[in-house]
């Protein structure tokens, strides 16, 4: 009968396993015994086995200034709107340890480093690069936050931003210049006209054309070299879609909108390895049509890892501060804004308050019922009375409404600034365009739904002092959204920009 015997290894592969014991497995458990003592580290929520990398939330810019604003819809901190609770990996290995040096080093572009103790010389990739050159500006734009004054300290030939417009503008200010030095977009060349590459630049939503226009020019942040891009743009238009796309009426048209954008997603992703190495926490879409945001859930990772640049704004339906951007949406019916920007002093103004609009949506219908033609102070229409001019209405008056439609924003807030009328914000779950730079209460009112019935004591009770101090700043603030052609420093463009340069900064990939 057959009995087993035991195994004899050769005396070479005996004396390798011992080797072998001592190199790997003591190594290897002592790790895990280490592991299991310092426990899962706090910023591993969700795990996705699709990518290698670490996304996560660098809340840069929570403790550039003690300025905080509470409400029911969002926390705003500093230069950006953070959520502190938001931490999302994408991976169970954690950031290589080479980035944590290049971060501490604050090497010279992060392109090499040569370690002091072994005299070796690291080389780092496109990743850590990238990452080097963020952690350089962060490191800039803390220091500059911590100058609390209400002027830059940094010089400029165009512009100083200074006052309380600015909720610090020392930290602003040295953003936008590292913003203008370091700034990379680019610009996936996937796509046909003119669906993609192409947008509307005049009507209400001619700041989605007009971005695309520039960047399609690329004289300004683009790169042709994906490489160095610290973002990239997917320069596709809903708007357009909705044009060429959509039937009225129609099964599953918007479904086809949706899809479009899944394909488009699909090809980038599958011809380069960007989108997949973030999961598209390093991409950005922009659009100012209200379907924009249902459009980008058709893409999760999209929806809820990109950077979303949306006139939708609107916190009760997605939209999160923390990574996506808020898009002003102006109403342009030229190719410039010549005889549409300024106004008579405030003397001259004789209107409390003006609104002249459709009744779209719940909140317009209820400024309807409380006001309209009941207050020769607070003039309220639904159609402007013959011979009446709506320019120079919104130029004669003190305060303009701005009600939300049937979506949160309205154009209506961009024609107050341009008119230097004060804008009197009316909305529910509304995120104001550049919000994270700029204090929205040292230049505009905000009425909560609720206040309709007493919006014209709450405007009589704003004494006349503080209101030509408002009134100053909205002319103060016009420069950021004036659309130029080409643009110019610190206007519409360049603030969009820098409302992506920013959410860029506030995670690591």
């Amino acid at each position: 009968m057959w009995s087993p015997k035991k195994l004899q290894l050769p005396s070479f592969l005996s004396s390798f396993s011992s080797t072998l014991v001592f190199l790997i497995v003591i190594p290897l458990v002592l790790v895990l015994v280490l592991a299991c003592t310092l426990g899962p580290q706090s910023s591993y929520v969700l795990s996705f086995s699709s990518s290698s990398w670490t996304w996560r939330s660098v809340g840069l810019l929570r403790s550039l200034t003690s300025y905080e604003e509470k409400d029911q819809h969002l926390q705003v901190v500093g230069l950006v709107t953070f959520n502190n609770s938001a931490k999302v990996s994408f991976s169970n290995r954690p950031l290589r340890e080479g980035v944590e040096d290049i971060w501490k080093d604050e090497m010279n572009e992060g392109e090499e480093h040569s370690d002091e103790t072994t005299g070796i010389v690291k080389r780092y990739n496109r990743l850590e690069r990238h990452e080097a050159i963020l952690a350089k500006a962060r490191s800039s734009i803390r220091e500059a936050a911590r100058n609390g004054s209400m002027i830059s300290n940094h010089q400029d030939p165009d512009y100083v931003p200074q006052g309380p417009i600015y909720r610090n503008t020392n930290a602003f200010h040295r953003s936008y210049l590292e913003m203008e030095k370091k700034f990379k977009i680019y610009v996936y060349e996937e796509g046909e006209l003119p669906i993609f590459h192409n947008g509307p630049c005049r009507s209400i939503y001619s700041t989605e054309g007009r971005f695309i226009y520039e960047m399609e020019k690329g004289n300004m942040y683009r790169t042709k070299d994906p490489e160095e891009a610290l973002v990239y743009f997917l320069p596709f238009s809903v708007v357009v879609m909705v044009r060429y796309l959509y039937v009225s009426g129609g099964p599953d048209s918007r479904h086809v909108i949706g899809r479009t954008v899944a394909d488009y997603i699909h090809v980038i992703s599958s011809r380069h390895s960007f989108w997949n190495t973030s999961l598209g926490a390093d991409h950005f879409m922009l659009s100012c049509h209200d379907w924009g945001p249902h459009t980008t859930s058709y893409v999760p990772h999209l929806f809820n890892n990109s950077i979303r640049v949306l006139c939708n704004a609107n916190t009760t339906e997605g939209f999160n501060p923390q990574k996506d951007v808020s898009l002003p949406e102006i109403n342009l019916k030229t190719d410039d804004t010549i005889g549409i920007i300024g106004g008579p002093s405030p003397s001259r103004r004789s209107t409390l308050a003006f609104f002249a609009g459709g009744l779209h949506g719940a909140i317009r219908t209820n400024l309807m019922q409380q006001w309209k033609g009941k207050d020769q102070d607070v003039l309220v229409y639904e159609e402007l009375p013959p011979g009446k001019s709506y320019e120079i209405m919104l130029k004669n008056s003190k305060f303009c409404l701005c009600p939300s439609g049937y979506e949160v924003a309205s154009p209506r807030v961009v024609e107050a600034i341009y008119a230097e009328c004060v804008p009197v914000l009316i909305s529910d779950g509304y995120v104001p365009p550049f919000s994270d730079v700029l204090n929205w209460n040292a230049f505009s009112v905000m009425v909560a739904v609720e206040d309709i019935p007493n919006i014209k004591k709450i405007l009589m009770s704003i004494s006349q002092t503080q209101y030509l101090r408002m009134q100053k700043r909205v002319k103060q603030v016009q420069r950021h959204f004036v659309m130029n052609g080409p643009p110019k420093r610190f206007d519409l463009f360049h603030m969009i920009v820098h409302s992506i340069w920013l959410r860029r900064l506030n995670i690591r990939v």
